[in-house]
């Protein structure tokens, strides 16, 4: 064979802009969270405005006003979001800082598929709801979490579920996570939502909005900064 006869030339990848830094949203994506206002997002509960604090740049949950979600929906995604657990946080276990990044919120009353936020520096916890974990499913693959009052990255890459017209399910879901920079979950392929109580099952569908978890536990609540996402699909 000829060398030309193994080269492709076309269609030529589109250009797109890196940030300043690797954390900055490229040129593609839409910016969800800018350190200035809560526009891209609503209430989870009943899609009214989001009521969580914004103040010096940085998104900081209000328990009482519960979670919120994206206004728009997704489905194959990349995912960027800095949070910080609060400096000298008091609480052990789950009762620690405890959010959740919802890769997808599939409507009221589901579970959804929730990447674990959590102070998993020197806190014990059972090991698939640590920080980096995705939720009664997959540990993370390390542990390179950081000390509270420090600002922690998740850099998240999804793949949706796929489902047939009669809702049975045709492909599942994956997912890979950086965290602060160091892979935690290689692909891993989810067995279904990430439920707290039960065994996780797939239900069929199609777009869904990001959800940020305003956790009820009693310690102080964490905040959010830098969140801006890339729809691959």
């Amino acid at each position: 064979m000829k060398p030309e006869e193994t080269e492709v030339w076309s269609p030529v990848p589109r250009v797109v802009t890196p940030g300043v830094t690797d954390s900055a949203p490229p040129s593609d994506a839409i910016v969800l969270f800018d350190g200035r206002n809560e526009n891209a997002w609503v209430s989870a509960q009943d899609h009214t405005p989001a009521r969580w604090l914004v103040r010096d740049g940085i998104l900081t949950v209000n328990k009482k006003a519960g979670n919120i979600e994206t206004r728009r929906r997704f489905k194959d995604f990349q995912l960027h979001i800095e949070w910080k657990i609060p400096k000298d946080i008091t609480g052990s276990g789950q009762a620690r800082g405890n959010s959740g990044v919802f890769l997808a919120s599939t409507g009221p009353g589901d579970d959804g598929y929730e990447l674990q936020v959590l102070d998993a520096y020197r806190n014990s916890t059972y090991v698939n709801g640590m920080g980096g974990s995705i939720y009664k499913q997959s540990p993370p693959l390390v542990n390179p979490s950081r000390p509270d009052g420090q600002w922690q990255s998740y850099d998240i890459v999804w793949t949706a579920p796929r489902f047939h017209s009669d809702g049975s399910l045709q492909s599942p879901a994956y997912v890979t996570v950086f965290l602060n920079g160091v892979l935690v979950q290689n692909h891993f392929q989810l067995e279904g939502q990430t439920l707290y109580i039960g065994k996780p099952f797939y239900k069929a569908y199609d777009r869904a909005p990001i959800k940020l978890q305003a956790h009820g536990d009693p310690s102080a609540p964490i905040s959010f900064r830098n969140i801006w996402v890339r729809p691959l699909d």
